[in-house]
């Protein structure tokens, strides 16, 4: 384990604190994030994350700085099928566009919360009992092998846990109240649809976390690494989501893509276990590796995306929703998600 000083998580926690609460000060006013603005935010986050990666290999050291790029790279790349669920959501409750940003803004503050709870317990159960590297690694395959086959895992937004759960806890209603979560009806508390989106996207990082958790593990089992560079990932991804939102449907290698990297951190895995358990002889891939891995193959499936169009692969171009507030074109087969009918009536969310 590194001996981090007190002082850089100080940094990393003032940051994270300041970015949000200007981030939020910012957006105080629902509008529509465009893609000139998406794209300063998302220069911004990108360049945070650098910045504190070229502290840590100052501060931490070379291996240190390398393993902290290449979990916030993996975590990048991975964010991707998220995106495609935050569009299924948005197209399933009827979110304004307007009001996305704000639903994103409060589904990163419970991403970080739960996946620093994941993450401690992760590195909590490496520590301990090694062999659970090779379960992690049969994970890994698994999600490799559905993206491979285009298996889908189909996630309905109003049948999540977190969804339903809210729904017995208060009363939701059909109607939007502007950018509120809460409204009071008949002089009871009642919550608004945007409050259920909410929880949705809560219940979708949930399911992304199976995979993420024992990726960035393979990289690193130190708790300063794995979640500061899983918390400066999962800040950038609402400016991401708004700057792809036309431009998703074009990178249709993307998720084979991912697939070989979720392969090659699943081989990383055993190798790890196996020179910890077996034998010192067996060789461990080192994170300089991992990373130019991860930055080939990400580089090699957007190229080859944009050199090889979706209808000259020989697939159906995804068609965009005809609805605007819905943000994204419906996702293509390779997201881990399943279409839904949008309803008819655009004033009232499905429920």
């Amino acid at each position: 384990m590194l001996e981090v000083p007190l002082w850089l998580w100080g940094a990393f926690a003032a940051t994270v604190v300041v970015s949000l609460v200007v981030d939020l000060l910012a957006h105080r006013t629902a509008h529509v994030i465009g893609f000139k603005e998406a794209a300063a935010w998302s220069g911004l986050w990108v360049s945070l994350a650098l910045i504190f990666g070229a502290v840590i290999f100052l501060v931490l050291g070379a291996t240190a700085g390398t393993e902290y790029t290449t979990a916030w790279l993996l975590e990048k790349s991975l964010s991707v099928d998220n995106l495609f669920v935050f569009a299924v959501i948005f197209a399933y409750f009827k979110v304004p566009r307007a009001y996305q940003h704000r639903v994103l803004f409060f589904g990163v503050i419970g991403a970080l919360v739960f996946r620093g709870i994941f993450l401690s317990l992760g590195v909590a159960i490496v520590s301990r009992f090694t062999a659970v590297l090779f379960a992690f690694a049969a994970v890994l395959f698994y999600s490799t092998y559905k993206l491979l086959k285009d298996e889908e895992d189909s996630f309905d937004p109003d049948k999540s846990f977190a969804v339903r759960m809210l729904r017995k806890l208060i009363p939701v209603r059909d109607e939007y109240a502007g950018a509120k979560f809460f409204i009071k009806e008949a002089g009871k508390r009642v919550a608004t649809p945007l409050l259920a989106v909410v929880a949705a996207i809560e219940a979708a990082d949930l399911i992304f976390a199976v995979d993420s958790v024992p990726a960035v593990l393979a990289v690193s089992d130190d708790a300063f690494i794995v979640y500061t560079s899983n918390a400066f990932a999962i800040l950038g991804l609402r400016a991401l989501y708004f700057l792809l939102a036309d431009l998703l449907d074009r990178f249709h290698y993307l998720n084979k893509g991912l697939a070989i990297i979720l392969a090659f951190i699943g081989v990383k895995l055993i190798l790890q276990a196996s020179h910890k358990l077996i034998s010192t002889g067996i060789p461990e891939i080192p994170s300089p590796l991992s990373l130019a891995v991860i930055t080939t193959v990400l580089a090699g499936a957007v190229a080859l995306s944009l050199r090889r169009p979706a209808t000259a692969a020989g697939s159906e171009q995804a068609p965009s929703s005809p609805d605007a507030s819905a943000g994204l074109p419906e996702p293509d087969g390779g997201a881990r998600t399943e279409r839904h009918q949008q309803p008819d009536d655009p004033s009232r969310p499905s429920s």
